[in-house]
């Protein structure tokens, strides 16, 4: 049974910083795509970032690049999002999200399609 796990998610005021990890589990972890995505009350779900089971390839959302740094570490099947610089617009549930190796673009990988296994979240929130 594959399962994702977030966390690090909290409340910090604007400007401030966090670190989110996402732990597999019943998957060959360095076999997939991971990815990032974000929901806030209301919103649709986003794409923040994504990055190659390599970690070689990475993309960013543009409202986040620059302030955001997407990383993996295969031999402990964790994906990490280091999130710098936050605004209140960056408050959502952040997900996790795993896809079967494949050709990677900036289109692909911050769209849900190709997405197999899904996280349930860890909830940021940014005060002003």
């Amino acid at each position: 049974q594959v399962q994702l796990v977030e966390s690090g998610g909290g409340s910090v005021q604007a400007g401030g910083s966090l670190r989110l990890f996402c732990t597999g589990s019943g998957l060959t972890f360095g076999e997939y795509i991971m990815g990032w995505f974000r929901q806030a009350p209301g919103k649709e779900r986003e794409g923040v970032s994504c990055i190659s089971w390599s970690g070689g390839v990475t993309y960013y959302a543009d409202s986040v690049k620059g302030r955001f740094t997407i990383s993996r570490d295969n031999a402990v099947n964790t994906l990490y999002l280091q999130m710098n610089s936050l605004k209140p617009e960056d408050t959502g549930m952040y997900y996790c999200a795993a896809a079967p190796r494949q050709m990677l673009t900036y289109k692909i990988g911050l769209g849900p399609k190709i997405y197999k296994y899904w996280g349930q979240g860890t909830q940021v929130t940014v005060s002003s």
